[in-house]
Parts: structure tokens; sequence; C-alpha cells
């Protein structure tokens, strides 16, 4: 079953709005955007429920020497898909981009990883917004070490793995184990280099 309408329109503002130098989202055209690289559906609806677009080359350039992570600006369009569970961005090079703050008003998302995707700033409170969260991955996601609180984590009461690695929690020295405490759903946590 071909995606609906407005989801297709929603892809392709989305993809505008990166820059894609080995051309990974080439197969991005035509009609069935069900079909395309990274692109999940429902079987019976047709809804975009997963965008799987994680670097599969990090660290290495592709045959002709060009790079094959994603950049630019995430664009709002993702909005439009309102059955999106599944987001997967990283190995990408954002450029010390910001996590865009509309990421929060993905209220489907169970599963989220920006790790390695080379964002800034520090990580958004609103994200707690996501309840439905069941994996989180933001391990060094960052460019630069921002001092991060964890106020957000307890909104995240489904979440069964966390990983936090890299990130400058000092901020958060003094509460981060109550507040992990706190996520009775949580089976795997990973704080490396924190």
């Amino acid at each position: 079953m071909d995606c609906l309408e407005v989801e297709k329109e929603a892809l392709l503002k989305f993809k505008q709005g990166l820059t894609d130098p080995s051309g990974r989202l080439s197969s991005w055209v035509g009609e069935d955007c069900c079909k395309r690289r990274g692109v999940s559906c429902y079987n019976r609806t047709g809804c975009v429920i997963k965008l799987k677009l994680g670097n599969p080359f990090p660290n290495s350039l592709e045959g002709d020497g060009t790079v094959s992570e994603l950049g630019g600006e995430i664009n709002p369009s993702l909005l439009n898909l309102k059955y999106l569970n599944y987001l997967d961005l990283s190995m990408n090079n954002f450029e010390g981009m910001e996590i865009p703050k509309f990421i929060r008003s993905l209220g489907k998302l169970r599963y989220l990883n920006l790790s390695g995707a080379s964002f800034d700033g520090i990580i958004p409170k609103n994200i707690a917004n996501l309840s439905n969260l069941r994996y989180l991955d933001l391990n060094t996601y960052f460019i630069e070490t921002n001092k991060n609180s964890l106020e957000w984590l307890s909104g995240l009461s489904s979440l069964k793995y966390l990983n936090l690695g890299g990130i400058d929690l000092s901020k958060a020295a003094a509460y981060w184990l109550q507040t992990v405490n706190t996520l009775h759903s949580l089976l795997e946590l990973h704080m490396p280099n924190c």
C-alpha cells in the first residue's frame, strides 16, 4: 500500500532540508514512499512508522571519496508523520545544530537514536514529552561539551534502554542516581565517559 499524500509531502520536505553527498536518499522518488530506502510503513494503512537513516558507513568515505553522512536541517514536516514510532539519525553530521524542539511533539516515538550525529547544545528538557519512548541513545552526540541536567529524564517512564555516553552530566552529579531510579522500566543503562 502506498503512503498517504500528506506523508509523501512531509518526506519530500524533510529530504529537501538534508544534505546527502553520497546520494543515500536517491531512492526517494516516485509515488510509493513506503519503498524508499530507510522508510517503513504499516502494511494496513500505508502510514510511515519508521525512518531508519543512521549512517551505515560511519567514519569512512564512499568509493568515490564522498562521505556518506546526512546533514543539513531537520524539517518540522516530520510532525506530519503522525504514526512515526522509530527515528534513527545516528552517525550522521548535523554540524552542531541543536536537537530540534519539535521532536517533543513526535508523541508516538518509541525509538530515538541520535548517537554520534554531531548535535550541539544541551539536551532539551522537553524531550520528556516523549512518554512512549522505550529506547533513547544520545551517546557522544555533542560536538562540544555542554553541562547537562537530567530533569527531563523522569518524564520518560517507559524507557527500557538509555545511553548517555560521553555527555557531561556534572549538573546532575548530586541527583543522577535518584533520577535514574525513577525509571522503573529501565533494563539497560550506558553512561561511559560521562
